[in-house]
């Protein structure tokens, strides 16, 4: 974090979108111009866009509202620390396990080594996305686990609509879609001994504003301010986020997937289409049905309609 201060507070300047003198920036940080256009290159290799005029200073190209750590602790009842530059919230929160209280959070402006299932990289640009980790400790042990991931994506759809954001859908088993488009995705990593209580990691990635020739992502994606139209409170996203987090977990904690199932499938983006599954080099083609009490996905192919609990969606005849 103080390797990383000088670069955060220039953001914080630059944060209102208007022009800031090389020399400006350096009186108010005790450094020279050289020293800013050095921090200036380093801010610009976490994807943010900021562009030079000689004569006027720095710009980003968009105004940035930044995470703010009190503003986020006025409105949850979880502890919760803000690391602008991590390598991963859900490291960091898997480092502490033994140390946190449940209910835990960790949020980021910028991920170094983000990932998602599979080991699979997310690509993390500072500012304009959420990145977020909670630890849980579920008390009925790893095999209570099954299904968690599908009550995390109904929590955060849900969350989405109290603020009067509609239109998401849920992707089986952990990705929020929007217009068959992903825009964020779950990933659960759990950790326990047998007898024992499970510690769970969950970490969520949304899109909420990336560049249109975002490098590194390999599939159709879409971001909120598509959903929206306008920018959103990211402050007030992340409290809403987590609140309701902790709520369903809590919920799921005491009553498993009751109740879950029928929230979920409201939210299925692919139900009663034709789907493809996809397991390792095996495919299921037929016709989604939403999922049950165990969290499959439920698949109505030729031979009647059958259980899966692993593999990949995608629509039949096209990458999803």
């Amino acid at each position: 974090m103080k390797e990383h201060s000088i670069k955060l507070s220039i953001l914080s300047m630059l944060a209102d979108g208007s022009f800031h003198s090389g020399e400006g920036l350096g009186v108010a940080l005790g450094i020279s111009r050289a020293a800013v256009s050095k921090h200036i290159k380093g801010i610009q290799a976490w994807g943010v866009d900021v562009f030079s005029v000689q004569g006027k200073g720095y710009k980003l190209a968009q105004s940035m509202q930044l995470l703010d750590q009190q503003q986020l602790e006025a409105n949850v009842n979880v502890p919760l620390a803000l690391i602008p530059v991590i390598d991963s919230t859900n490291q960091y929160l898997l480092d502490r396990i033994h140390s946190l209280d449940s209910g835990s959070v960790c949020l980021a402006e910028y991920q170094s080594q983000g990932r998602g299932r599979r080991g699979r990289e997310w690509v993390s640009p500072f500012g304009c996305n959420l990145y977020l980790s909670m630890y849980w400790r579920l008390e009925a042990g790893m095999a209570g686990a099954m299904g968690l991931s599908l009550v995390v994506g109904v929590a955060i759809v849900e969350a989405m609509e109290k603020l009067g954001i509609s239109g998401i859908k849920l992707k089986w088993p952990n990705d929020l879609y929007y217009q068959d488009k992903k825009l964020a995705g779950i990933l659960v990593e759990m950790s326990g001994q047998a007898g024992s209580a499970a510690h769970l990691v969950i970490g969520m990635g949304m899109n909420l504003r990336m560049a249109t020739d975002a490098q590194g992502i390999t599939q159709p994606w879409s971001c909120l301010n598509d959903v929206t139209n306008h920018e959103i409170d990211r402050n007030q996203l992340a409290a809403e986020l987590i609140n309701t987090l902790e709520s369903a977990l809590n919920d799921y904690e005491m009553s498993g997937m009751h109740g879950f199932v029928e929230r979920w499938n409201r939210l299925d983006n692919f139900l009663d289409r034709d789907i493809t599954l996809i397991m390792g080099n095996r495919e299921v083609t037929g016709v989604s049905r939403g999922i049950n009490e165990q969290g499959a996905v439920l698949i109505e192919t030729a031979q009647g309609l059958e259980t899966y609990i692993g593999g990949e969606i995608s629509l039949r005849g096209s990458a999803s």
